[in-house]
């Protein structure tokens, strides 16, 4: 352990959007935090974090809680890293221009940036995206192309690490990339006790699956996407194509037009692509067995997920999960 005295060996800025994701940025700040000194006593001591902005005004979160500024901008070259935290998206067109100017003064520097949660569409607002390839949450997906030409971002990893720009798709994943900058700069013992210490069995890498839509069923339409986000938000009990119609107060046969002619599929295969999808992501992340995933994911029972996934996957679900293990020697 170096002393008080000595200098942290990672250095981070924050700078918080108006209505930012509090989870994302909690869960990044406290990898540092616990990475920084021995135990939890939290202690800036190898890691240190400085909340910017132009003023010592709060900033408030989506969820209401307020967060008060340590510090003005500033000089960026005192940080090995600063991040950009977003979170409502209809807050996160832009940042006001201090904040974006210091942003670019730091990239002149080679301070390297990171966006979390919609902070990459904050970056890109302030043109510092170019040539760059970012991650951004599977929810958001169609939010950003709408907004943005020629970027398309990547949607089906946690986070994406390219050159001096690192961006996530937030929540959890702010965790692991926070973890990724410990490793790298204090090392892989700290970055593992701080994510042992949340209760988080071991760091993801970047290509590890987002939680979300497979990337087939992502569609503008606004029907087809509030039909998937209710399959999504209810697996364990999925609706019929008739009740999701139901819910929506459209007809069934408008509902299946609009997935036939947005997704070249019928809703009742696209809901089902859903549902495989948290299948496979269970089966990768979790030693959960067979009947419990088909439990959680809407299939009568064990039987019935195995010979669906048989059909649809080609192998077993069991069979599916031992070839994701990680090969010895």
């Amino acid at each position: 352990m170096p002393s008080s005295d000595s200098a942290p060996g990672l250095r981070v800025g924050f700078i918080l959007a108006r209505r930012f994701t509090l989870s994302a940025f909690a869960n990044f700040i406290d990898v540092l935090r616990l990475a920084a000194d021995e135990g939890d006593r939290s202690r800036p001591i190898r890691c240190s974090w400085s909340v910017l902005s132009t003023s010592r005004d709060p900033v408030r979160s989506s969820c209401g809680i307020a967060v008060t500024p340590d510090e003005r901008l500033g000089d960026p070259s005192r940080f090995d890293y600063v991040v950009v935290v977003g979170g409502l998206i209809d807050q996160a067109e832009r940042l006001d221009p201090e904040q974006e100017a210091f942003l670019n003064r730091a990239a002149r520097a080679g301070v390297a940036l990171v966006g979390v949660c919609t902070g990459a569409f904050l970056l890109h607002r302030a043109g510092l995206m170019n040539g760059y390839r970012c991650c951004v949450s599977w929810f958001h997906h169609d939010d950003f192309l709408e907004r943005f030409d020629g970027l398309v971002p990547v949607s089906d990893r946690i986070f994406v690490v390219d050159r001096d720009r690192l961006t996530c798709s937030g929540g959890a994943s702010s965790a692991h990339l926070a973890a990724l900058l410990v490793e790298r700069h204090i090392g892989r013992a700290a970055a593992r006790k701080s994510l042992h210490i949340m209760i988080i069995d071991e760091a993801m890498a970047a290509d590890q699956p987002q939680p979300g839509l497979p990337l087939e069923l992502t569609s503008r339409d606004p029907l087809v996407r509030r039909a998937l986000l209710m399959v999504q938000q209810n697996l364990d009990d999925p609706p019929s194509v008739a009740e999701m119609a139901e819910r929506l107060q459209v007809s069934r046969r408008k509902l299946e037009r609009h997935f036939t002619e947005k997704l070249g599929m019928s809703p009742s295969d696209a809901f089902l692509r859903v549902r495989l999808s948290q299948v496979r992501l269970l089966l990768g992340r979790s030693d959960r067995t067979i009947s419990q995933i088909a439990a959680e994911t809407g299939f009568c029972d064990a039987s019935h997920l195995i010979r669906i996934f048989r059909d649809k996957v080609g192998t077993t679900p069991e069979a599916w999960r031992q070839e994701q293990l990680p090969k010895a020697g």
